[in-house]
């Protein structure tokens, strides 16, 4: 009885908290986009090809979808403040040791040390949000936090471009570093997993404050017996993998070549479309919260997303402003992806929530970790033997070629989300 006259947290204190975690997410945005303003560099740098290049940033996407069930695991279990200090401290330690990479081996070690620890962020943020804020307000938040990592990719466009052009790209590798590992200490400092550690009533299930009632290893193979967990989790990658394939690598260089843009230039406009995403999130989470159902939107959005790409990529002659109005429209469907979470989190026992949240973004993630490197080698296939500066060039027959697999995958989605069973905003089982 005591515990049920407590008061809730203030709502300050939950954005405090979850705020935090959210600062990690944002960072792992950073790190996930900056290869694509810093292609030549690399490129020239290390000696690469395309290919090489795709499985050099892709280094982040292996460790981090290897990561996600286990994060998951570990959130239920472990708690959310555990494992974002730990990950920001080995997500510094990762962007310094790429930063001062000598050699390429030792590049692919940080972009995998970095990519494996912000792995955390975003669970454990989904598991911040389930015990600090109102149910209700579950994929609206989702969406606020997809939006915060958004300015990180942002952050990652223009403004990365210019302190690159001012100190090289190394020294501002290194300061990135440095900053996640400040972050580290604040998390450790100021979260905690549930209200209840501070003194204030929670706003989880009793069940999920409690425990899990199964171990670890029963906890990963019980989602799975839920169909939405599949159909969700290829689904995503479907529209999650175009965006960040494209303006996480390999869009700088193409818009430089169909527009003529400076990198500088087309990194802004790559960034428009992550801003667009960004947006998207929030937007899409608070409708289908007011909804009270996931499906519709899902799967409309889905067919807009292929409808956009389509008209972006194999559309003869379309100007620049018609690009960037159709990749608005793009990314703010894209930000249907939001609803993943909710929908898995219901879909299967309230105290998995973690662990599905986890698998989930696993498959969010699937998409840009295998769509990069195919691009790569799909271009590397139909170079045509050009290098400036000591950089492949590709020309655009080479692009449309490479992002056939973008393509087919969106369509893959749409099949998956019709055929996925509507909760409408409450836990099936």
């Amino acid at each position: 009885m005591k515990a049920q006259a407590k008061s809730y947290p203030p709502l300050w204190l939950s954005w405090l908290i979850w705020g935090l975690g959210a600062l990690l997410y944002l960072i792992g945005f950073y790190q996930r986009v900056a290869p694509a303003v810093i292609t030549k560099e690399l490129m020239s740098q290390f000696s690469l090809s395309a290919a090489a290049l795709g499985n050099l940033s892709a280094y982040y996407f292996y460790a981090y979808v290897a990561m996600q069930l286990p994060t998951g695991v570990l959130a239920d279990h472990w708690g959310p403040r555990r494992l974002l200090c730990a990950g920001a401290l080995v997500a510094g330690v990762g962007s310094v040791l790429f930063g001062m990479a000598p050699a390429l081996v030792w590049a692919e070690l940080g972009r995998l040390l970095v990519g494996g620890a912000v792995a955390v962020a975003w669970v454990a943020l989904l598991k911040l949000a389930g015990h600090w804020f109102n149910a209700k307000r579950f994929a609206a938040i989702s969406g606020m936090g997809l939006l915060v990592g958004v300015v990180g990719a942002v952050t990652a466009g223009v403004p990365l471009r210019l302190m690159v052009d001012a100190f090289g790209w190394r020294p501002v590798m290194v300061a990135s570093g440095a900053i996640t590992l400040a972050l580290a200490l604040a998390i450790w400092l100021v979260i905690r997993d549930d209200p209840s550690r501070r003194g204030w009533r929670s706003y989880a299930p009793q069940q999920a404050v409690d425990g899990a009632s199964c171990g670890i290893l029963a906890g990963v193979g019980r989602i799975w017996r839920y169909p939405n967990t599949l159909l969700l989790f290829f689904a995503s990658g479907g529209l999650v993998g175009p965006v960040l394939t494209f303006a996480g690598l390999w869009g700088v260089p193409y818009l430089s070549l169909r527009y003529g843009l400076t990198p500088a230039k087309a990194a802004f406009f790559c960034s428009v479309l992550m801003i667009a995403w960004a947006m998207g999130g929030p937007i899409m989470g608070a409708l289908s919260d007011r909804m009270g159902k996931r499906k519709p939107l899902y799967l409309g959005g889905a067919l807009v997303v292929l409808l956009s790409w389509l008209v972006m990529l194999y559309l003869p002659g379309l100007p620049l402003w018609a690009f960037v109005v159709v990749s608005i429209i793009s990314g703010l469907a894209s930000g249907t992806i939001i609803i993943t979470f909710a929908w898995c989190k219901e879909s299967v026992p309230a105290h998995l929530g973690g662990t599905v949240s986890g698998a989930a973004n696993m498959g969010v993630m699937l998409g840009p970790t295998l769509l990069q490197p195919v691009v790569g080698w799909l271009l590397d296939l139909n170079w045509g033997g050009q290098v400036d500066q000591g950089a492949r060039v590709y020309d655009l027959s080479a692009f449309q070629v490479g992002f056939v697999p973008m393509m087919a995958w969106i369509m893959v989605a749409v099949v998956l989300v019709a055929l996925a069973r509507e909760s409408h905003c409450r836990q099936l089982v």
